[in-house]
This record gives C-alpha cells, sequence and structure tokens, in this order.
C-alpha cells in the first residue's frame, strides 16, 4: 500500500512536470500569461503545488518503508523517533492537497460564469494572484491539523494567523465571479443549469469555507479538533464544492466534449430536479454533522451517547 501511494506519488509529479512545460512553452505564440484563461491557470497553479508538497509524501513514505523493513527508527518514540515528526512530513502535503483538488474547480467555475455572462471574468488578473496566494499560504498552514499535538503557543498563534488570511483572497473570488454574474441586467442567464450548479457551487463553498475560519483558529479548534464539525467542514468544501463545479463543467462543456448537446430543451426540467435533489441532499446530509460538531462528538467512533441521537438519525 505504501509502495502504492509512492509510485502514484511520482507519476503525479512527472503529470505536473507535463502541465508546466505544455502551459509555458507549448501555447499559441498570441497568448501571453496575461491572456491564458483562468482554467489552465488553475492547472498551472495547482502543477505547482503537487511539485512542492508531493515529494515531502513521498519522503515520508520513503521513512515508513525503512521503519517497516529495514529496521530504522524514525517514528518509533520507543527508540528516541518522533511520532509528531510523521505528521508534520504528511500534513506539508496533505494541507495543500485540499486545495489541489479545489483549485482546478475554481477554473471550471471561471470558465462556466465567463460563458454563461458572456463577458471576461471580473477582476481577471485579480483571479490569479488570488490562486497564486491561495497556493502559497495554503503550503504554509499545514500545522492547523495539529494544534492538538503540543505546538507551543507562538507557532499555534502562526498558524492561526496564516490560516485566516487565507479567507481574504478566496472571499476576493467569490465577489469577482459573482460581480460577472450579476452584471448582466436580465440575468437570463439563470435559465441555464449550469448556471444554476456555479451558483450553488459558490453558497456551498462560501458555507464551507467560513467553517474553514472557525476551525483555524487554535482556541477553538483544540475543542472541535477531530470532531463532526471538522466532516462538515471539509466536504462542504470539497465533496460539495469540487463535484458541484464538474457538475457545472459537464453540462456546460458536453456538446464540446460529446459533438452534441448533452442537454436538448426535454431534459433541462429532469437537470433542474438533479440540482435540487444534490441541494436537499447535501443540507439533510452535512448540515446536522456541524450541531454534532458544536456538540463535540467525534468522528470515527461507532457509538455515541442517547443525547446525539435526534441529529445521528
Amino acid at each position: 500500500l505504501v509502495f502504492g501511494l509512492l509510485m502514484s506519488g511520482i507519476s503525479s509529479c512527472l503529470t505536473s512536470l507535463n502541465f508546466w512545460v505544455t502551459i509555458l512553452n507549448l501555447r499559441s505564440y498570441c497568448l501571453t500569461l496575461k491572456t491564458v484563461p483562468l482554467f489552465p491557470w488553475a492547472l498551472l497553479i495547482t502543477a505547482a503545488m503537487l511539485l512542492l508538497t508531493l515529494p515531502v509524501l513521498s519522503g515520508a513514505l520513503l521513512m515508513v518503508l525503512a521503519d517497516l523493513h529495514s529496521n530504522t527508527l524514525f517514528f518509533d518514540p520507543v527508540f528516541g523517533g518522533d511520532p509528531v515528526l510523521y505528521q508534520h512530513l504528511f500534513w506539508f502535503f496533505g494541507h495543500p492537497e485540499v486545495y489541489i483538488l479545489i483549485i482546478p474547480a475554481f477554473g471550471v467555475i471561471s470558465i462556466v460564469i465567463s460563458g454563461i455572462a458572456q463577458k471576461i471574468i471580473f477582476g481577471n488578473q485579480s483571479m490569479i494572484f488570488a490562486m497564486s496566494c491561495i497556493s502559497l499560504l495554503g503550503s504554509v498552514v499545514w500545522g492547523h491539523h495539529m494544534y492538538t499535538v503540543g505546538l507551543e503557543t507562538d507557532t499555534r498563534a502562526y498558524f492561526t494567523g496564516v490560516t485566516i488570511l487565507i479567507s481574504l483572497p478566496t472571499g476576493t473570488k467569490i465577489f469577482n465571479w459573482l460581480s460577472t454574474y450579476l452584471g448582466n441586467p436580465p440575468l437570463l442567464q439563470l435559465k441555464t443549469s449550469s448556471a444554476l450548479f456555479a451558483l450553488l457551487f459558490l453558497l456551498m463553498f462560501t458555507v464551507g469555507g467560513s467553517t474553514g475560519v472557525i476551525l483555524g483558529n487554535a482556541a477553538v479548534d483544540l475543542a472541535l479538533h477531530d470532531t463532526y464539525y471538522v466532516v462538515a467542514h471539509f466536504h462542504f468544501v470539497l465533496s460539495l464544492g469540487a463535484v458541484i463545479a464538474i457538475f457545472s463543467g459537464i453540462i456546460f462543456n458536453g456538446e464540446k466534449i460529446l459533438g452534441k448537446n448533452l442537454l436538448p430543451s426535454s431534459s433541462s426540467t429532469l437537470s433542474l430536479y438533479h440540482l435540487v435533489l444534490t441541494l436537499v441532499g447535501i443540507l439533510l446530509t452535512f448540515s446536522p454533522m456541524h450541531f454534532l460538531g458544536f456538540n463535540v462528538m467525534p468522528r470515527r467512533i461507532p457509538d455515541f451517547p442517547d443525547s446525539f441521537h435526534s441529529w445521528n438519525f
């Protein structure tokens, strides 16, 4: 299993290099980096994050393999190893990983909203800077997953501050998308289901991001660490943000992908049902988890006190 993870890490690094070479060296002569659309920019930034963080995970996995098979003692505290070192190495990859998942979704949403509004995204270059800031900040805040391992106060204060800073470029992106979206007076674009999915993405991502700011605070996270609140947070942002962006992108680009219209007029109603049921399912599944988390119900525990029964039900 560990060796398999190592192989997939190496293959992802090679893919990232492929993206970098393609976007930087093989693009059309008329495309400067300023005029490259936001989706290739998103892939470029994602590839940079993979190249930065995957070697650290690979190193950690090699150390685990050595501990298992070669009698080394990197992580065994009985013989002077450091189990917290493994957490540092893992989360140095593990936190940028969530941005690696969501930044391509940002690119997809930019394509959809730009296409529906028939204009370039408002503040196009600020969107590129925002994605770059998110990737840089996202790579230096791994410690907020580790507030309970005994980090000293100064370190926790640093991780709290920088984690909350990430909400600034993210908020910029949300407002730029909304400004582009609402800049059309008749709002006729709301009739298409891909547009509604894009709006749903903005809603889910805003809710999920707000709970992330709460979790980024060390004082609060000491209570909420490893509770259902964390599960609710990352599912709102990732499972729902990223998956809804994929729905939106497939519906919007279906004609280009398949060569025929994915949604003839007869099935646009079905698409609307899909959207409504998705939203209801999301809220029914993950909203109660916020309340369970605030009552400090731990995740990964199969049994729970009767006082948690109603929200679990």
